[in-house]
């Protein structure tokens, strides 16, 4: 019989420092204390052990709670994703599209501002991150569309913000899906390393990428992308839903 794959133990998440960021903070105020206390287990369980192999007895042990406690909150393990990844791609969605960024005028500074903002939240929040950008294929076909909608909005975003200025002259005439792909696997890739206690700040690490988006579409950088015309603005991106 084949050797059955070891798991993280909630014993093993709870100490982990890798598994520390401010997920608790990301769960709706209408949640009780339990639920947000379970969906914060649930992150680090999935983080770890990924879905499928995430059982719900694990999400409650992770809180002190019976393996039944989880269904007081939630029907089911995929309602438990389902919250985390939509709640994550609703959260940054907004955090990118405050009033403050809209109302920033020159297309380069308004770049700079949303590379900025998406990559800090990415790492503040690195673990709930992670399940919300890697685990997609545990939800059941009407969340996952559900979630598909909000990252079109995402991508429509960034590309609207590189479109700006491809057109007023502030960028160079670069390929606006590809360099919107670009950025954007740029700021959600780091959740794969990216530990709180490390040498950049959140903040420190979205001023880095943020300069390095900006060399992208850089006029009259050494090796511009190629392009004939600025692309519409015609849905999602292919590479990222």
């Amino acid at each position: 019989m084949a050797k059955r794959q070891a798991r993280f133990t909630a014993q093993d998440l709870a100490d982990d420092p890798r598994l520390q960021d401010d997920s608790p903070q990301l769960w709706s105020g209408g949640l009780g204390e339990v639920p947000r206390r379970l969906l914060t287990s649930a992150v680090r369980c999935f983080a770890s052990n990924g879905f499928h192999a995430t059982t719900t007895r694990d999400i409650s042990e992770g809180v002190g709670l019976s393996p039944a406690a989880l269904y007081v909150h939630f029907p089911s393990k995929e309602l438990v994703l389902f919250e985390i990844i939509r709640t994550g791609h609703e959260r940054v969605l907004a955090y990118i599209q405050e009033p403050g960024v809209l109302a920033v005028e020159p297309s380069a500074e308004r770049l700079r501002a949303i590379i900025a903002r998406y990559t800090a939240w990415h790492a503040r929040y690195h673990v709930a991150a992670r399940v919300s950008q890697y685990e997609l294929a545990g939800l059941t076909a009407e969340h996952y569309a559900e979630v598909l909608e909000l990252r079109h909005q995402t991508n429509e975003f960034f590309r609207d913000a590189v479109a700006r200025g491809v057109t007023d002259g502030s960028f160079a005439q670069v390929d606006v899906k590809r360099v919107t792909r670009a950025m954007l696997s740029l700021s959600i890739d780091l959740v794969r390393w990216y530990r709180l206690e490390g040498s950049d700040s959140p903040e420190q690490l979205g001023d880095f990428y943020a300069d390095l988006a900006l060399k992208l579409v850089a006029p009259g950088g050494p090796n511009p992308p190629r392009t004939q015309t600025v692309p519409a603005l015609d849905g999602a991106d292919g590479g990222r839903g």
